[in-house]
C-alpha cells in the first residue's frame, strides 16, 4: 500500500497561509506573527510533516554526505583487522551527531574521482593515507574538504587526526622492559616512511636505547598486522637467541602471535611475553588476556568527523593536527623475568646494529 507524503503545499492549505510563510517558520526567516507560528506548528503537528532534507541539500547546495576514504590497502585487508571498522564505528557515530551521511570507498582508481563528483561529497576522511604517493596526490586535487587520519603528512595546513603513536611504541617496550625484559623482539606491520609502523617502531627503539639495550635489525619481524601475519612470525621469533619478549605493533598480531605459539606447545607469559597496540574488544578476551597499549579508536573516528564538520563550515579549527593519547593496560600476557632467566645475546650482533 502507498503512502501520500505530505507536502509544504499541505500544511500551507491547511494553516490558510502562503508557501512562502510555511517556510518561513521552519526556517525561522521574515517576519511572521506569534499566532501564524503557532497555526502553522499545529498544522505541522497534525499532518505529521517533516521537511525534505533532500530539498534542503539542494537549497544548501550540501549532499550531507562524507566518505571514508582508506587508499592502497589489498582486497580483504580490512576484514583482517578490525581496529579499521571500529575506527569507522566512531566516524559512523561522529556522522550521526553531526547529521552526515558515510560511505566506504578506495582511492586507487580513477573510478574513485567520478565517484566524488557525481556524488557530490562535502567532505572526505582518509585513513592511512603517505607521503607522495599516488592516492594521496589524487585526492588533494579533488578539492574536497578532507580530513586525514595515521597519515603523517608534512603539511602544516593539511587536517589530520593521529594517535600518540611512538609514546605508544615507547611505553609498551619500556613494561616489558621493567618487567626484567631485555631481549625483545618486535612484531611489525612494514616500516614506511612517515607511517604508523614506524614511529611506534621508533618508540621501540628509544626505549631500547633508554636502557642501554642495543637494537638489533634482525630483531624487527615485519609481517602483515594480521592474525595470520602474526602466525607466521613465529618460527622467526622463536629463532632469535634468548627471545624472552615480542612488542608487537597491533593487537591483532600479537593475537595471530599468541595463537601461534599455543599451536607449538608454547605458553604465554611462561615461554614468551607478548605485548600489543590498539585494545581492541577483543584484546582482554584473548588467552591469556593481551597486555596493550591502549588508543581511543572510537574518540580518533569521533574527531576527525568534528574536524572535519568545521572545515567544511570554513570554520577555523582549534587544531589542525591532534594527536590522541595513549596508556599502556597491563594484564595477563607479560611476566616479570626472574633473574638467571634467558640466554645471553651474542654483544657482537648488538653492536653490528648499532643504536642509530
Amino acid at each position: 500500500m502507498s503512502v501520500t507524503r505530505v507536502t509544504i503545499k499541505d500544511v500551507a492549505r491547511s494553516a490558510g497561509v502562503s508557501i512562502a510563510t510555511v517556510s518561513n517558520v521552519l526556517n525561522g526567516t521574515g517576519r511572521v506573527s506569534a499566532d501564524t507560528v503557532r497555526t502553522v506548528r499545529r498544522a505541522i503537528q497534525e499532518l505529521k510533516y517533516s521537511p525534505s532534507q533532500a530539498a534542503r541539500n539542494l537549497k544548501d547546495k550540501k549532499s550531507r554526505l562524507i566518505a571514508v576514504i582508506v587508499p592502497l590497502l589489498h582486497k580483504g585487508f580490512l576484514h583482517d583487522n578490525p581496529f579499521y571498522w571500529q575506527l569507522v564505528g566512531g566516524i559512523e557515530e561522529g556522522a550521526r551527531a553531526h547529521r552526515l551521511h558515510i560511505m566506504l570507498v578506495g582511492a586507487d582508481s580513477e573510478e574513485s574521482y567520478s565517484f566524488v563528483k557525481e556524488r557530490h561529497l562535502d567532505g572526505l576522511i582518509v585513513i592511512g593515507a603517505f607521503e607522495g604517493s599516488e592516492a594521496l596526490e589524487r585526492i588533494v586535487q579533488w578539492g574536497v574538504p578532507s580530513v586525514f587520519v595515521d597519515s603523517y603528512l608534512a603539511d602544516p595546513n593539511v587536517y589530520q587526526i593521529l594517535s600518540d603513536d611512538e609514546k605508544g611504541g615507547y611505553l609498551g617496550t619500556k613494561h616489558l622492559i621493567d618487567l626484567g625484559h631485555r631481549n625483545i623482539a618486535l612484531l611489525t606491520g612494514e616500516i614506511e616512511p612517515n607511517g604508523v609502523h614506524e614511529a611506534r617502531f621508533l618508540g621501540y627503539r628509544r626505549a631500547l636505547k633508554e636502557a642501554g639495550i642495543g637494537y638489533r635489525p634482525a630483531w624487527a619481524v615485519e609481517e602483515p598486522p594480521t592474525m595470520e601475519g602474526g602466525a607466521r612470525s613465529v618460527p622467526r621469533i622463536l629463532a632469535l637467541q634468548g627471545v624472552s619478549a615480542v612488542f608487537a605493533t597491533s593487537d591483532v598480531a600479537a593475537m595471530g602471535l599468541l595463537s601461534g605459539l599455543s599451536e607449538r606447545g608454547l605458553s604465554v607469559p611462561r615461554d614468551l611475553s607478548v605485548a600489543g597496540f590498539d585494545d581492541l574488544p577483543y584484546s582482554r578476551f584473548a588467552t591469556p588476556p593481551l597486555t596493550t597499549v591502549a588508543q581511543d579508536i572510537g574518540l580518533k573516528g569521533r574527531e576527525a568527523v568534528r574536524l572535519l564538520q568545521a572545515h567544511m563550515d570554513n570554520k577555523e579549527p582549534p587544531y589542525r593536527r591532534k594527536l590522541i593519547p595513549v596508556e599502556l593496560k597491563a594484564r595477563q600476557s607479560t611476566r616479570f623475568l626472574e633473574e638467571g632467566e634467558g640466554e645471553p645475546v651474542d654483544a657482537n650482533e648488538i653492536r653490528k646494529g648499532g643504536d642509530g
